[in-house]
Parts: C-alpha cells; structure tokens; sequence
C-alpha cells in the first residue's frame, strides 16, 4: 500500500502544500509514522477514515491534521502539537492526555473526552459521552452541547466548558479545575459546588469561547469548583482503629 503524493492544494495556512492520505490505501501505521516524521508547518488531509482507531497519536510538530469523516478510538491522543481537527464524529478517549495544541471535533464525541490532559485545547462541536474531563491536569474543553455523567471527576486543573446540559454527578471529588455551564445540571457530585462568577471569571470564559468560535455570551454560564471539603480530615469520619 502506498501514500498519495503531495498534492499543492491551498491549505488553511494559506498556501502550504498539504498531503492527502486515503486510509483505503494506506495503513494508520503509515499514516502515523508520515505525522511523526513531518516538520513544523505541514499540513495533512486524511480521507476515508470509516471510524479508524488511533489515528494522529502522539504528534510532536506544529502541524495541520483533517480529518474528513468519523474515527474511532483514541483519536489524537498524547497530542503536544499543532491543530488536529474531525469533520466527523469521534469515539471514545478523543485527545487523551492531551499536553499542548488544539484537537476540534465538529460532530460529537463519546466517552472520556480529554482524560487525564496536561495541556492544549479540545473543542467539541457537538455532545460528549460520560466522564467528558475526567483527571483533567490542565486542559481547556469546549463542548458546544451537552456532557454525560461523571464528567470532570477528579479534575485537577484546567476548565471545562459547556454550552448545553450536564448529566448527573458533575465535578464529583473535583480539586481546582474549573466548570463552566450554560444550561442544566442533572446533579452535583461530591464536594462540588456553584461558585460566583466574578469578573475574572467571565474574562476566561469569554476568551475561551471566542478561542472555540462559539457565539454563546459568558453571562449566560454558571460556574463550578471544589468546595475544598474533602481537603481536610474530619475526625468524624476516621472510624475506630
């Protein structure tokens, strides 16, 4: 199986040739051995994909990754560079661990989005699955609809954006990440708490939204975090040993 040429098509960095890989062709070893080859400023497009699972781990170098139609698993997880973007939908574990860069997702994504990232941005478009931010150590997510349950549990550090609902026990044992809701939420889990939003606050919200291209105004959100309840010991709740 061999890789399609380089073709010199207007990309959007204007005017870089991109290279086109059809998946019906080639293997997403091949085409994952290319990305990790590639130097800073090319830029990629990946056809048929039909729902393939790691495809654009581990990409190190500032470079441009389409995607167009659905992948599966693991997409563009241990990302540390560059944009990687589905015109599609994802599956589960989309930009896990995540450490810097931008992964976008203009249809929805299942469960785990973004678990355990350091770093970067992931962008939704659509709904994510349960435990959307799960460990989160550091990165931003932006999803443009709604979230399942157990998302942001454990959240370390970074903020999770919704424009739509969350499901039940959001932020459960959160530490100091920050959630930020636009519309229901089912529950609240274990020492997670509504927080006021303070200037500073719809400051972030407002570049984070604007970072997604998302119309929504930062007036609109609720805000959530830890209550810092469980950071303390409680002789109470020590037993008899």
């Amino acid at each position: 199986m061999t890789l399609i040429a380089t073709q010199p098509v207007t990309s959007i960095r204007g005017g870089t040739p991109v290279t086109t890989v059809d998946l019906v062709d080639a293997s997403v070893r091949q085409l994952n051995q290319m990305l990790h080859d590639a130097g800073d400023g090319d830029a990629f497009v990946v056809e048929s994909p039909v729902g393939s699972h790691n495809i654009a781990v581990g990409i190190t170098a500032d470079i441009d990754v389409t995607v167009e139609g659905d992948v599966g698993y693991y997409f563009a997880g241990m990302h540390q560079a560059g944009t990687a973007t589905v015109h599609g939908s994802a599956g589960v574990g989309l930009a896990e661990n995540i450490m810097s860069g931008v992964v976008h997702v203009t249809g929805d994504a299942s469960q785990s989005t973004g678990a355990t990232g350091h770093g970067g941005l992931v962008i939704v478009d659509g709904n994510t699955g349960a435990r959307c931010g799960i460990s989160m150590k550091g990165v931003d997510i932006v999803v443009g609809g709604s979230i399942g349950h157990a998302s942001a549990f454990m959240a370390q550090a970074g903020r999770l954006v919704v424009c739509g609902d969350a499901g039940e026990a959001l932020g459960d044992s959160i530490y100091e990440a920050r959630i930020y809701v636009r519309g229901e939420v089912a529950s609240l889990g274990a020492d997670c708490v509504e927080k006021e939003m303070r200037p500073e606050h719809l400051a972030e919200l407002a570049e984070l939204l604007e970072r997604a291209g998302r119309a929504e105004r930062p007036e609109q959100f609720r805000r959530y975090g830890s209550a810092r309840n469980l950071y303390h010991f409680k002789v109470d709740n020590a037993g008899s040993y």
